[in-house]
């Protein structure tokens, strides 16, 4: 009976390599050789192209700016590995939990830092292995200012499509007084 159960356990846990995923990972190059990461999580070569993305909003210091929405990976066993679309969320957080690729992310992010803002201090921060953990980063807040072109800029636009002369009160782009909120 003890024969028989491991050699029934022996064939149900075997696979063929086709079937199952490989889990190698290695730099993906996206711009630049050390800004993506693949991991292969699926048979048949299919996984994820994680970017690397460097964090300068504190001033002096570069640590890493996750991005969970990952890029699927094809053909990451063969020669030609590529980015075919978005991986979900949760294979993005399943491949966090995996020590192995931590570890290729901290070297990729400190060689991203060195390479884009030299004369800052590189600071890991651990990727969220959850949606719970993920903390987007916080948005600019744009005001109308910044959303809408100068009158001048345009007023010139129009002279030069109109065929109008321009006049020196059209070259000065002073910054717009703030209004004062509507009631």
């Amino acid at each position: 009976a003890l024969l028989a159960t491991a050699m029934l356990l022996a064939l149900t846990g075997c696979q063929p390599a086709s079937q199952r995923a490989s889990g190698r990972v290695f730099p993906l190059p996206r711009q630049h050789p050390d800004d993506a990461l693949a991991v292969v999580t699926r048979p048949g070569g299919e996984g994820l192209q994680i970017w690397i993305d460097p964090d300068t909003r504190i001033p002096g210091v570069c640590q890493p700016r996750w991005n969970p929405d990952a890029a699927r990976l094809s053909g990451g066993d063969g020669p030609l590995p590529r980015a075919t679309g978005r991986a979900p969320r949760s294979e993005f957080y399943a491949a966090m939990a995996r020590g192995e690729v931590r570890w290729h992310l901290r070297r990729l992010v400190a060689s991203v830092c060195r390479r884009v803002a030299p004369g800052r201090v590189f600071r890991w921060s651990e990727p969220p292995r959850s949606a719970a953990e993920f903390r987007p980063p916080p948005l600019v807040k744009l005001e109308e200012r910044h959303l809408l072109s100068h009158p001048n800029a345009i007023r010139r636009a129009e002279k030069r499509l109109l065929g109008q002369p321009l006049t020196p009160e059209d070259w000065i782009d002073r910054e717009l007084p703030a209004e004062p909120p509507g009631p």
